[in-house]
């Protein structure tokens, strides 16, 4: 197994159980301990992970908000996933938003490049990604949040309050049954809002680890997504919000 694979499992993995021992990551993944400590110690240099006494732990907790580079390796293959689908939803002709994130860069990385659509996009990182061979690009302008590489602030809310789109792949923090979709920043819940607002189509993107989460802020209720794409099989509660509000559900694609 190449390092850079083997990092992003060790993330993963830490991740998915809450916290992980050398001795435990160096059978799951059929490597010697020096080789898992050298990687974790790396990974931590990062902010990906926190060393914790004979092993390690997620580098954030509950209600904290993770950075972009410690989203873009978790659950990926679920990510990828996702995007396989969620292409289907862009035509030609369309003007399409792709919120900034780790699953939607996913998508922009399957979408067409031959300039079939306009990309819209907060996302500096997505902009470069969707801008390849002869795709049209347009970026809102704002402040970069450094943890996400989200652009927001008062010049990215002025570019959404000019604009229109035919479609809206959107990423969420959280998915809550009774509060809907959640973020932890002020900034970016307001740019959610508008591009909700400004969008005629949108189709939220989230991997199964989002759903029965909370986060600080509501940004969207159940009744603002035309459909959800996600890669497992939605919880009774989280199912009967989605259905409540007439949300076409995409479940299972990684399945």
């Amino acid at each position: 197994m190449l390092p850079a694979a083997r990092k992003r499992q060790i993330v993963e993995l830490v991740s998915e159980r809450g916290g992980c021992s050398v001795d435990e990551l160096a059978a799951d993944l059929d490597c010697s301990k020096a080789t898992i400590r050298r990687d974790l110690n790396d990974l931590a240099d990062k902010q990906l992970i926190e060393r914790s006494h004979g092993g390690a732990v997620p580098a954030t907790t509950v209600g904290q908000e993770q950075t972009y580079g410690q989203k873009e390796v978790q659950n990926l293959e679920a990510k990828m996933a996702i995007a396989e689908r969620a292409v289907e939803e862009i035509h030609e002709n369309q003007v399409v938003f792709f919120d900034s994130g780790s699953t939607t860069m996913q998508v922009a990385k399957k979408a067409p490049k031959d300039g079939s659509f306009l990309a819209v996009t907060n996302s500096p990182l997505l902009g470069v990604e969707l801008g390849k061979e002869d795709a049209e690009v347009k970026l809102t302008g704002g402040s970069l949040r450094r943890p996400t590489r989200a652009l927001v602030g008062p010049s990215a809310e002025r570019f959404m309050e000019r604009t229109t789109f035919d479609l809206l792949f959107l990423g969420t923090n959280a998915i809550d049954p009774e509060q809907g979709l959640m973020t932890p920043n002020e900034d970016e819940a307001r740019l959610k809002e508008l591009m909700i607002q400004k969008a005629q189509r949108v189709v939220l993107l989230a991997d199964v680890s989002k759903l029965d989460e909370q986060s600080f802020l509501r940004f969207a209720d159940f009744e603002d997504v035309d459909a959800f794409v996600t890669d497992g099989t939605l919880s009774a509660d989280a199912r009967e919000s989605f259905e409540a509000a007439d949300v076409n559900l995409v479940e299972g694609v990684a399945e």
